[in-house]
């Protein structure tokens, strides 16, 4: 089987002393590309290093995640952008979006960010990876505006919703799901929202080193745990794991280019 881990940061200190080892555990887990999404201006130089140690293995997106939007955003976006303008390693802008879980202090400025990064995906036509967390309504309405002046397609990363919520944000054509180890944990209702989303719309992701499927909660996470994830999806759509692959493989590849 073939795996795309479409959100993985390998480039986080939490990889500094092993990855290496990390990878080939990637490659013999089955994961034949892993998609690697930026954080901030802070994290573009350790992030080109691992995709340019690993070309043709890690692809690179580029943005200013929401929990770095601050006020001094207009700056740190501007250094983005200059990255950005820099550099033709990258295939999609990520991980961006709204945040407004441990603090919404800035949640207009994130408002701000969020769209101009939408705008540069959109005059490139690059995927996006989306990133959302207690901001749903004010995701959906940025998404609403910006896809019916704009093409966009991508991923709405670590999706954890209800039923309904999938279908919202499915309403957005060219966008999947990112499917990760929450879909393992014992207390989530993702498997029942699951079950109402069609395989064509969902891909797999770890968000390595972050939710450690089950059995490795506690544990850093990494791009082979993504088998454990891919089992339990399998489990809920009651298809073999080899179609699942298959079909969220050939999903990833078609949103990220791949």
């Amino acid at each position: 089987m073939q795996l795309v881990d479409t959100h993985a940061h390998l480039f986080a200190d939490e990889f500094r002393d092993d990855l290496p080892e990390v990878v080939t555990r990637a490659k013999e887990s089955g994961v034949e590309q892993i998609v690697l999404p930026n954080i901030d201006d802070g994290t573009v130089e350790p992030l080109l290093q691992v995709s340019s140690a690993y070309a043709g293995y890690c692809f690179p997106l580029i943005g200013l995640h929401p929990t770095s939007v601050g006020r001094d955003y207009a700056q740190r976006l501007s250094r983005v952008r200059h990255c950005l303008e820099a550099s033709d390693a990258f295939i999609g802008i990520g991980e961006i979006g709204l945040d407004y879980y441990w603090d919404d202090t800035f949640r207009q400025e994130q408002l701000l960010v969020f769209k101009e990064q939408l705008h540069w995906a959109a005059e490139r036509g690059w995927p996006v990876s989306v990133h959302s967390r207690n901001a749903f309504d004010d995701l959906c309405k940025v998404m609403a505006a910006c896809s019916g002046s704009m093409p966009l397609r991508g991923v709405f990363h670590s999706f954890s919703g209800t039923a309904e919520e999938a279908a919202r944000l499915l309403s957005f054509e060219g966008f999947c799901l990112g499917i990760n180890g929450i879909a393992t944990f014992k207390k989530t209702a993702l498997p029942e929202a699951l079950r109402e989303v069609p395989l064509a719309r969902i891909v797999l992701e770890t968000d390595a080193p972050y939710l450690s499927p089950v059995p490795f909660r506690g544990r850093r996470n990494e791009s082979a745990c993504l088998p454990h994830i891919l089992i339990k999806v399998s489990e809920i759509y009651g298809l073999p794991p080899e179609e699942v692959a298959a079909q969220t493989t050939a999903n990833a590849k078609v949103v990220f280019g791949l």
